[in-house]
């Protein structure tokens, strides 16, 4: 393909996905109140636990609404998620070889899979146990939580563990295209293991290191199998099979 045609092609997918996710925001809209109704579930729960009002306050009279565009949009990105990562893929893949391209299936479902899990990982363990620490280490104040503050919270700790449980995802890229290596990972093992710690140290809600650790340590974990995942993956190893056919 020529220069306007890879142009051409981003266009027609970049397109593809805006109309997904418009759709998945309308969807997710649809169901505003119930999403936000789980997403409440960590905190009213902490406070329930320390004998406290449970009901959340605004301050603005537009805080709801743009509340609710803000949980739909994020909802409807998670619902489109598969469709748009159909269009990376169908964009990326006529730079594979031919037996590479059956990985379609493989790569959609590990990539959301992986989202999923961080969020789960979050939402089930990391999120309450924070709230549940923050709450009663203020027990000497009345607490006051705003929709508003809450929900970015939410969004921060969630979607930071979602987004770091795909870092297998982004080596897969990198490995793909030669950028990066299995050997070059294992020898800078060391300043990962320090990378990882910051990024844990920023997304942790709590000060105390037991929560940082419980950060860090799925992210440890995600980067050995993001070098298995280069080894795979590597120009240097999927040329073998290729030449081999």
């Amino acid at each position: 393909m020529s220069l306007l045609e890879h142009l051409e092609e981003l266009r027609r997918r970049i397109i593809h996905s805006a109309l997904y996710l418009v759709a998945g925001f309308f969807c997710a809209y649809a169901f505003r109140e119930q999403i936000y109704g789980f997403m409440q579930q960590p905190i009213v729960i902490a406070l329930r636990k320390h004998h406290l009002d449970t009901q959340l306050v605004y301050l603005n009279p537009v805080d709801i609404f743009n509340l609710y565009i803000k949980i739909s949009l994020l909802a409807g990105a998670v619902i489109a998620s598969p469709f748009v990562l159909y269009q990376v893929w169908m964009f990326i893949s006529p730079g594979l070889y031919q037996h590479e391209k059956r990985y379609v299936v493989p790569f959609m479902s590990a990539t959301v899979g992986l989202f999923l899990a961080g969020a789960f990982f979050g939402y089930h363990y990391v999120y309450p146990g924070a709230l549940d620490f923050l709450i009663g280490y203020s027990r000497q104040f009345k607490p006051m939580v705003t929709v508003g503050e809450y929900t970015d919270l939410f969004m921060t700790v969630i979607l930071g563990l979602g987004i770091t449980f795909e870092l297998p995802i982004l080596v897969f890229f990198l490995a793909l295209f030669g950028i990066v290596s299995a050997h070059w990972l294992w020898k800078n093992i060391r300043y990962a293991i320090l990378v990882i710690f910051i990024i844990a140290a920023i997304i942790t809600p709590t000060p105390d290191v037991l929560t940082m650790c419980v950060f860090a340590a799925p992210m440890l974990l995600l980067y050995v199998v993001s070098i298995a995942v280069a080894y795979m993956v590597h120009p240097s190893r999927r040329k073998r099979p290729a030449e081999a056919a």
